[in-house]
């Protein structure tokens, strides 16, 4: 075993504190890897407080993971020491259903294993993440990092940003589409950032004005005050698609009707609770309403080498491990534009 040393809740109500433990050790087909950086998601205050139950404490956070390779097992084909790589939400699942056979991993029929918060393959110990200073991943579930983008702003690539840019890929948003987001936070940002570059005609959909300015610095053509009932009437009947990024309480008819004919509202923020539709809201325009969730590996890295190519990165505040808490206790309020990202040298 592999003596390593991270940050942990113990329990829903506890701050995070330092916590060592033991990893394994590198089978013939794992990657161990330093981490140098990993993105603070809001997932993980959900985890942490057990908010969504079935929290497995102590639980070590972390599911946007970028480090340097230091070990590789003996049959590792597809990296080497010393390469700068990056671990997303996933690793690992059974490799054998269709879902896995395809691609997308996400969607295993068995079961995928979370970075955090999982328990590790044939055994019932605890998958423990990136806010610590080691990690070692099969390699199927390992990145590769291009050289060409500045790795702090990739760690919040590989949860918020794959888990927008695999639906518009999937409903094939592009030139001639006119796409609102809903919501301007990790997730909305990189929406935003995503829809533009690949054409398509962006509306921010925000109850804040003050978000105005940096939605369209991000790439927004528009921006539509949602608590504006004139502005609501105009957008009636108006978007091919809609990307829900939105985890708080809010109504799905509201914007639902903001949809023409066949278009699609996809959710990817995960609200507490249920929601009521009016079914007459999908009906009457043929309209969809759907989910989506992260992204397969294959597709993972097809954004990153898309990220390296558009020079799109995510909008960070760099903090250093200490400071989480205080992190959390900020993201609960908004505080941050748009994802914090801890240096794991601070640790």
């Amino acid at each position: 075993m592999i003596a390593t040393k991270g940050y942990a809740a113990q329990n829903s109500t506890d701050p995070l504190a330092p916590y060592n433990f033991q990893r394994r050790e590198l089978r013939a087909n794992d990657v161990q890897i330093e981490i140098q950086y990993c993105g603070v998601c809001h997932s993980d205050l959900h985890t942490v407080r057990d908010e969504w139950g079935g929290t497995i404490y102590p639980v070590v956070p972390g599911h946007e993971i970028v480090g340097r390779v230091t070990r590789v097992g003996a049959d590792v084909k597809k990296f080497k020491q010393g390469q700068t790589v990056g671990v997303g939400c996933l690793v690992g699942s059974c490799m054998e259903c269709n879902n896995c056979r395809e691609g997308l991993e996400q969607y295993c029929d068995i079961g995928w294993i979370g970075t955090y918060n999982g328990l590790e393959e044939g055994s019932s110990l605890p998958t423990y993440g990136g806010y610590s200073n080691l990690i070692i991943v099969d390699e199927h579930f390992v990145l590769n990092i291009p050289d060409k983008l500045p790795i702090e702003g990739v760690a919040p690539l590989l949860c918020a940003g794959i888990t927008t840019y695999s639906p518009l890929r999937h409903w094939n948003v592009g030139n001639g589409h006119k796409v609102g987001v809903i919501g301007l936070g990790g997730l909305g940002h990189m929406a935003v950032k995503f829809a533009a570059a690949f054409g398509a005609e962006v509306t921010m959909l925000s109850t804040s004005l003050e978000k105005e300015k940096d939605a369209k610095r991000l790439g927004a053509h528009h921006f539509a005050l949602t608590k504006d009932p004139t502005t609501l009437s105009k957008l009636k009947n108006h978007f091919d698609f809609i990307l829900d990024t939105v985890s708080a309480p809010h109504d799905y008819d509201l914007y639902l009707g903001l949809l023409k004919t066949n278009g699609a509202m996809i959710c990817v923020g995960v609200p507490p609770g249920t929601t009521e539709i009016d079914g007459w809201n999908l009906l009457a325009n043929r309209r969809s309403l759907s989910g989506s969730l992260i992204g397969g590996l294959p597709e993972t890295q097809e954004m990153l080498d898309y990220c390296a190519e558009h020079n799109i990165v995510s909008d960070v505040e760099m903090i250093d491990m200490a400071s989480i808490n205080t992190a959390y206790e900020r993201m609960l309020k908004g505080d941050v534009k748009y994802r914090f990202v801890i240096d794991m040298s601070t640790l």
